[in-house]
């Protein structure tokens, strides 16, 4: 696929050159601060060193007040409280949080819902307004969802069933009638930072709950391994607020993580060393007890897929139960049904991807579009949020993949790099009975006969607002650089602008003319390995491995001239760790090539 080379804008050299004498390191990386924002000694000391203390007060969220009068009033009267939340792993992390602090306090009259995916469907549902009436729920504090349900919550306040509602989605005009509403996407709301998870919004009404009752702020920072897998597998900006959390939250995870993760990393390539299981319960151990540190990367591959899988293919309840084990023994028996669960989720995105891919072969709409909106009624609602971002990686398209529940017609949309989907599914919204989500991901439902209109209504969307050239993958380069300014100095404290995720990307740097040393070849199914080296200046050869890339081959025979972007990462094989770069693309060098890095496009 032909991708597009962008790199960023330089900073103004003055100010790069002034951050790098005051932190004494290679302009380089003042560049890449610079480029972040970070301008000043003080700025770049709290990037490079997180601090619990700057976060910020909870109280500062619009009705954060009310909701924690609400639970403390319902603490003191022994009500019956409801912790229910959306059954992907934002949700299910959320619900685990509250539900687990609230416990912990001391209230034993409280249960948690999940809603049934096929059932119910996403959100706050009907039956579960019902269930809490029946059951005498006084209280249901919503996670992750809730900021569109206006008419269940009136049901369920004509029940005598109060609502706290803790989301981060974008709010319609109209609220819900609750007691509370947390969702600094609310544009009533001064609270500074926009951009928390689900679970995040939990944790800051549990940071509230505690600040009220007067128990130390350390008794909730055990909670922050939920709040960092909800960041990565929800896709959250990992800046601000976030990144603190992000970052502690990874300090949990490869120190003291909770049973539920220890049993789900059992079946990963993370191996625990030979140490008595902490449970969560340790408070002195600092020291990484697994046989790598794991990254946000390793969540949102290895753990988020299995804490979804639970509720893809049968319920998430199953993920919560795991999330709050005591026990690893306990948790290991539910964390081999979970890895059943994704393995079933696995198989059956591959058939649904294979059958979308079809679609779009032979259907003359789909070949000739903008967009990807592929339907089939008995594809399985558990993974077409996955197949979309299939379909995405092969057709680079704003992608809708739909199946039939419950009588409509629903699915998951993405999107790419400045197409906002929310909104273009917002445009069509006269014709869907709901719809959900954010910039490049959301949920929607419509009745059967206003299929086809959505379809030409969102295609001619997406002419009005994409250019050729958005149509483009990109490669976004933050520097050009020689291979001999990489070094383990260097590498050492590149690894310190971690944790990497949107609003803060593992560095990719570019190089160019650079020579294969003739041991490049293809490995697995379609991987490219090589060691590269920069013949002009006599650099050190590095070793290279460029993922899914077989059909590069041809740049590096014979000892032709080639340009490279890539990651920069340690590989650890048989305990020697190396450097290595990962290359996202490749290109034939230009001769006498003086084109800035940004003009170039590499076709594929």
């Amino acid at each position: 696929m032909q991708k597009r080379w962008v790199t960023k804008e330089r900073g103004v050299p003055e100010k790069v050159q002034a951050l790098a004498a005051a932190l004494r390191i290679e302009p380089t990386l003042a560049e890449l601060l610079v480029q972040r924002g970070i301008y000043t000694y003080e700025a770049a000391h709290s990037f490079f060193r997180p601090s619990l203390d700057a976060l910020h007060d909870p109280f500062l969220m619009k009705d954060m007040d009310k909701a924690v009068k609400r639970i403390v009033q319902a603490l003191k009267d022994n009500e019956k409280i409801m912790v229910y939340g959306d059954y992907d792993v934002d949700g299910t992390t959320a619900v685990a949080l509250v539900f687990t602090f609230l416990q912990e306090i001391g209230h034993t009259n409280i249960d948690y819902y999940i809603p049934d995916r096929y059932l119910e469907g996403y959100g706050i549902s009907y039956k579960a307004i019902d269930y809490a009436a029946e059951h005498g729920f006084g209280l249901v504090i919503a996670l992750d969802c809730g900021i569109k349900a206006i008419e269940k919550v009136k049901k369920a306040k004509a029940l005598g069933v109060d609502f706290i509602i803790c989301d981060h989605h974008r709010p319609d005009t109209e609220l819900p009638p609750a007691v509370a509403i947390l969702d600094s996407k609310r544009p009533d709301c001064n609270y500074p930072f926009k951009e928390l998870s689900g679970c995040g919004v939990g944790f800051k009404l549990i940071q509230a709950l505690s600040k009220e009752k007067h128990l130390p702020f350390e008794n909730i920072i055990k909670y922050l391994d939920l709040v960092v897998v909800s960041i990565a597998s929800d896709i959250v900006p990992i800046t601000g607020e976030n990144r603190i959390l992000a970052y502690f939250g990874l300090k949990i995870i490869n120190s003291r993580p909770r049973a539920g993760f220890e049993a789900i990393l059992k079946f990963s390539n993370i191996q625990r060393l030979p140490h008595e299981p902490t449970n969560g319960k340790v408070k002195t151990v600092d020291a990484n007890i697994f046989n790598r540190e794991l990254s946000i990367s390793d969540l949102v591959f290895l753990v988020g897929p299995r804490i979804n899988a639970a509720g893809r293919i049968e319920s998430g309840k199953n993920s919560v139960k795991l999330l709050i084990c005591e026990t690893i023994e306990d948790a290991e028996a539910l964390g081999i049904q979970i890895n059943d669960f994704n393995t079933t989720r696995r198989d059956l995105d591959g058939q649904t991807t294979e059958m979308a891919m079809d679609q779009i072969k032979t259907e003359a709409r789909l070949r000739n579009s903008r967009t990807t909106v592929v339907y089939h009624p008995e594809w399985h609602k558990g993974v077409v949020g996955i197949v979309a971002s299939r379909l995405i990686e092969t057709y680079y398209r704003p992608t809708i993949v739909l199946t039939k529940s419950n009588g409509l017609i629903s699915g998951s949309a993405r999107s790419i790099k400045d197409f906002d989907i929310y909104n273009a599914i917002d445009e069509c919204s006269d014709l869907l009975e709901h719809f959900g989500g954010h910039t490049y991901a959301a949920g929607l439902a419509m009745k059967e006969e206003n299929l086809n209109a959505f379809i030409e209504r969102f295609e001619d969307i997406a002419n009005r607002e994409l250019t050729d050239e958005m149509m483009i993958p990109e490669v976004e380069i933050d520097l050009e650089i020689n291979l001999n300014d990489i070094n383990p100095k260097f590498y050492r404290i590149l690894r310190q602008f971690a944790p990497f995720g949107p609003g803060n990307m593992a560095p990719i740097f570019r190089t160019n003319n650079v020579i294969d040393s003739g041991s490049g070849r293809i490995v697995g199914k379609n991987h490219l390995k090589l060691t590269v080296y920069h013949e002009q200046i006599r650099s050190e050869p590095f070793p290279c491995i460029a993922f899914q890339q077989g059909h590069n081959e041809e740049h590096i025979r014979e000892g032709r001239a080639f340009n490279i972007c890539y990651h920069i990462e340690e590989n650890d094989f048989n305990n020697k760790k190396t450097l290595q770069l990962n290359i996202k693309d490749m290109m034939a060098a230009v001769e006498n090539e003086t084109k800035p890095a940004g003009t170039n496009e590499s076709r594929n």
